[in-house]
């Protein structure tokens, strides 16, 4: 530990009480102010698209690609189940049934059909698709390769310091190797910013910036907020830890207390109207909540949804891992989807509206795609014999929209019972291959692993041209 840091640990000019009302926002700063110190050593950024932007819809548990995206009404009952396509105002694309909305702007988004991967269990899966390498091991969801996100963060560190790069909404975890978002050979200064909770819910607000206790009752007033802030602004100041601490320290503090910072989570300064549109559930808030952060500055913010929110019908399973033993695939998927068409369709719809459809990427996906086949097992809750789907990598259905990309179209196949690729096969780096070339990231550049080694952002993918 350096000696300015021992000084800003163990002030001796303090008093008791003044450190202890002071202590959780320095302390925060402290860990803060050295992720800045390792961010600013870290290296320059590569990119050239400054003002661009991805929010990735992370559907953990796997998107059953048969019910939603890639449906084949003309398969045998086991295979197709029991929803049957729409038209979208695009012609010859069609999806689920319960995505009336979706279908009202397929003219804004892109469906992809056709990628697959290897690996079966959610953890490879995870690791696999969100680093855009293939895991040293199968098990376990620790990255031993920085996640996409954690990239992104590292390479735009110096185009607004004050800003959080890499942002990830998830209602239940808050650890991010719970969904393999870590940094791996990056170091943990770059991991995600993790938001928990439910924005929908009335009391949500964010431990990482709510660290002064007497302010958690007051964050929805902006007035207080701002007063208070500048209180402690004074109190630190006045108390000399600022002057002690380095400018990695002061920086830290000065993010913790911004009007941007907070501005972002104050989901209140929206229109109510628009907060409907999304719907006022953890969906809708989380898509929303992703928007602002990004409007801030925020280039990668993660989405996981999981959950929607609010009383779940029995036969019900938490995230999209829709096995049998799980759920009643069907009776879950007619519970969950109207809440996922409702804030997807919206956040597509606003950033259009907004002028951000070339700023912001939008990708909606899972880690794999279910088994074109149903089964059928006892519910471990309901105890009766249901229909599920379980995992299925060699086939998988993905949504992308804004970025500036070619529209209103579908983009590969799979065969006619939904088992893998039929034409234009595709891999998770080349759709990493796409949102770098859209942030302006040179995939080419590298970072030394663990044993020093020069490993390069993708060892190999293609920039999905249909799109370009």
């Amino acid at each position: 530990m350096s000696r300015v840091a021992k000084d800003f640990r163990y002030p001796q000019h303090l008093t008791r009480r003044r450190w202890l009302k002071a202590g959780s926002l320095v302390t925060m700063a402290m860990g803060l102010g050295e992720l800045l110190r390792l961010r600013v050593l870290g290296g320059e950024l590569r990119g050239k698209n400054q003002d661009t932007a991805v929010i990735l819809i992370w559907l953990t548990g796997g998107l059953s690609h048969m019910d939603t995206y890639d449906m084949k009404p003309n398969a045998a009952l086991e295979y197709r189940g029991d929803f049957w396509p729409i038209r979208t105002n695009v012609p010859g694309m069609e999806v689920c049934e319960h995505l009336p909305l979706h279908a009202k702007i397929a003219d804004r988004f892109t469906l992809v059909r056709s990628l697959s991967h290897s690996f079966g269990d959610h953890d490879g899966a995870h690791k696999r698709v969100l680093t855009g390498r293939i895991p040293k091991s199968p098990s376990g969801f620790v990255n031993d390769a920085p996640s996409v996100g954690c990239i992104v963060g590292k390479l735009r560190e110096h185009l607004r310091p004050e800003v959080l790069n890499f942002t990830s909404g998830q209602r239940a975890d808050t650890n991010a190797d719970s969904y393999s978002q870590g940094a791996g050979y990056l170091g943990r200064a770059y991991a995600p910013f993790l938001i928990p909770g439910d924005p929908s819910d009335p009391k949500f607000s964010i431990p990482n910036l709510s660290i002064v206790p007497q302010l958690t009752s007051r964050l929805n007033d902006r007035r207080s907020l701002l007063r208070s802030f500048d209180r402690i602004r004074h109190e630190v100041d006045h108390s000399g830890v600022l002057e002690a601490s380095s400018r990695f320290q002061q920086k830290a503090l000065s993010l913790l207390t911004s009007d941007a910072v907070r501005n972002a989570f104050d989901l209140s300064q929206e229109e109510s109207t628009l907060r409907d549109r999304y719907g006022r559930n953890a969906y809708g808030q989380q898509a929303l909540l992703a928007r602002r952060l990004v409007e801030a500055g925020t280039s990668f913010a993660n989405v996981v949804m999981e959950h929607p929110g609010g009383a779940s019908p029995a036969n019900s399973i938490y995230n999209w891992d829709c096995h049998a033993v799980n759920c009643h695939v069907f009776d879950d998927a007619r519970w969950r989807l109207p809440y996922f068409d409702k804030a997807v369709s919206a956040l597509i719809e606003d950033i259009y509206t907004r002028g951000l459809d070339r700023k912001i990427m939008v990708i909606v996906m899972g880690e794999f795609g279910h088994t074109p086949r149903v089964s059928y097992q006892k519910g471990t809750g309901t105890g009766i014999l249901q229909p599920g789907r379980d995992h299925w990598p060699a086939a998988m259905s993905l949504l992308v929209s804004g970025g500036g990309m070619r529209t209103g179209q579908v983009i590969g196949s799979t065969n006619a019972l939904g088992e893998h690729p039929k034409d234009r096969p595709l891999s998770p780096n080349d759709l990493w291959a796409t949102a770098y070339r859209h942030l302006g990231i040179d995939t080419e550049h590298s970072f030394p692993d663990y044993s020093g080694r020069p490993m390069p952002i993708l060892t190999d993918g293609t920039p999905i041209a249909e799109l370009l």
